[in-house]
């Protein structure tokens, strides 16, 4: 299982890393940051990048949290 480090880059708070071991990046950020996160998004929304290593090199993708509509 391949280890993914994620890089939180929410305003609200200084920028964190976490390390953890999952399948997907996706996996890996919605653990460590506890959301449900997607591979694209508005640059608004955008929560963390998450890098990890191939042998092909450094991979890296950005994810984003999804708005949902408000009801009124």
């Amino acid at each position: 299982m391949p280890q993914f480090r994620i890089v939180d880059l929410r305003a609200a708070q200084k920028e964190t890393e976490h390390k953890l071991d999952a399948q997907t990046p996706e996996a890996a950020a919605g653990e460590a940051l506890g959301m449900h996160l997607f591979r694209s998004g508005a640059k608004r929304d955008l929560i963390c990048r998450v890098y990890w290593q191939s042998p092909g090199g450094t991979n890296m993708v950005r994810l984003y949290g999804k708005t949902l509509p408000s009801h009124s």
